[in-house]
């Protein structure tokens, strides 16, 4: 297990003991022997975890594939939607892999791997119903049902407050209550929803009306297993691996646009699940009495991320990009997050759905972890990007309604400039390498590391 960065994070240990512990964690990791790769999945949310007929599906075909390659048996453990983050804490698997929902509660608790696709949050009616979206089942006369505990329930309680929600803790009984009349509506998603379609004719699909992204969901000490498999995803989606997976379990149409575990993309994925902790941290900020802006903290924390990246190129044993360039990328992330802060704070109107979590405890260690993320999909960026590319893919990716356009502009900039700094002659990697490689060394997972 890597060391504990909350207590770099409060100033406790200097940089180059951080260095010397990641170094030797790292080492003595690759020394471990070697145990059967703990799998997490609910058997119930087809195309991407189901276990009528056998366990299949997208998630577990990833798995198999990455377990295979690593040499490592794998044991799948079945979780319930609604303690899947009790499970995720309690140690019952090495990570979880059934179509998770990236959302803040859920990284403050745990680590995300690179998003592997996008989905959307579907209403299914009758054919019948005259409705054009799916806004017109907002209704307190309507019935909707969705499966319980999962990232659907959170949807449905967002955008339908006034419908009666039946929620129910099967996944794979959510479309029986559509089909026997017990509700107007079900809740779904995109990919999910064409599955459903083809066993119940005389139904129809409202939306996709949110943008979600689906990853892999690991402890938060599991810093080994999650560079391992951002690593391995990278390359599987390089190497069309991923592609073919996606063509096989949700469609050629779906798969067509689905490319999205590339270090430009994943790089701006991370940044948006950064900013979505960001109204979190305001509310905890003013719940907790701090300001919401602290300069003496700003510069200890631009002064960290500055080490960590020089830290995640010695672990990667390229050259340090260049400071100045790298300093100008997290005060460009940082003003970011402020402009978040701000405005949410500003329209906050928490209710019931809204979690209460602590600074210190839960949100400041969320935002290390992703950073690590953050740091190794920047030195894996190719040596060329085209600015107007990467401003356009800004614009679409970062999604925070409380981000504005010339803010998303600005972080575009500051990694076309980044990457500018680090391809110039005399930056080019040491030891003859081309670009770093998101992990060391292949995780091997150790009993009782957590």
């Amino acid at each position: 297990m890597l060391p504990n960065r909350s207590l770099y994070a409060s100033g406790r240990l200097s940089l180059v003991a951080l260095a010397l512990l990641a170094l030797q964690a790292l080492q003595a990791m690759a020394a471990s022997p070697s145990s059967p790769l703990r799998v997490g999945t609910s058997g119930d949310y087809a195309p991407f975890s189901d276990s009528d007929g056998g366990l299949h599906g997208f998630d577990i075909a990833v798995a198999r594939a990455f377990a295979e390659e690593r040499e490592q048996e794998i044991e799948f453990v079945t979780f319930r939607w609604p303690k899947l983050l009790r499970d995720l804490g309690a140690d019952r698997f090495d990570v979880a892999m059934s179509g998770i929902t990236i959302r803040p509660e859920r990284s403050a608790a745990g680590r995300f791997s690179l998003p592997v696709i996008e989905t959307g949050a579907v209403l299914l009616v009758n054919e019948a119903r005259t409705w054009r979206d799916a806004s017109e089942a907002n209704h307190k006369r309507i019935r909707i049902a969705v499966n319980a505990g999962g990232h659907l329930e959170r949807v449905a309680h967002e955008h339908f407050p006034e419908a009666v929600l039946v929620v129910i803790p099967d996944n794979r009984a959510v479309l029986r209550a559509l089909v026997d009349g017990k509700v107007e509506a079900v809740l779904t998603d995109s990919v999910e929803a064409p599955g459903w379609l083809r066993k119940a004719e005389g139904f129809r699909a409202l939306g996709p009306f949110t943008r979600d992204r689906k990853a892999f969901l690991l402890a938060p000490d599991a810093d080994a297993l999650a560079a391992d498999l951002d690593g391995w995803l990278l390359d599987r989606e390089a190497d069309g691996t991923l592609a073919k997976l996606r063509a096989l379990h949700f469609g050629a149409k779906a798969a067509a646009a689905a490319r999205i575990a590339t270090p430009l993309r994943g790089l701006l994925a991370s940044i948006d699940e950064r900013l979505s902790l960001m109204p979190l941290i305001g509310l905890a900020k003013r719940r907790e009495g701090y300001p919401l802006e602290v300069p003496e903290r700003e510069k200890f924390v631009l002064d960290t991320a500055v080490a960590n990246m020089r830290l995640s190129a010695e672990v990667n044993r390229v050259t340090p990009p260049p400071e100045d360039a790298v300093r100008a990328f997290f005060q460009a992330q940082m003003e970011a997050a402020k402009e978040v802060q701000w405005n949410a704070v500003r329209a906050a109107t928490p209710g019931a759905e809204t979690p209460l979590l602590s600074l210190d405890g839960s949100l400041r260690p969320a935002l290390i972890r992703i950073g690590e993320r953050i740091n190794r999909l920047l030195l894996a960026l190719p040596d060329e990007l085209d600015p107007v590319a990467v401003s356009s893919a800004a614009n679409e990716q970062l999604r925070s309604s409380h981000l504005s356009r010339p803010t998303r502009k600005r972080l575009a900039d500051a990694i076309t400039a980044f990457v500018a700094a680090n391809a110039s002659p005399e930056m080019a990697p040491s030891d003859g390498g081309s670009k770093a490689p998101a992990s060391v060394t292949p995780f091997e997972p150790r009993r009782g590391s957590r």
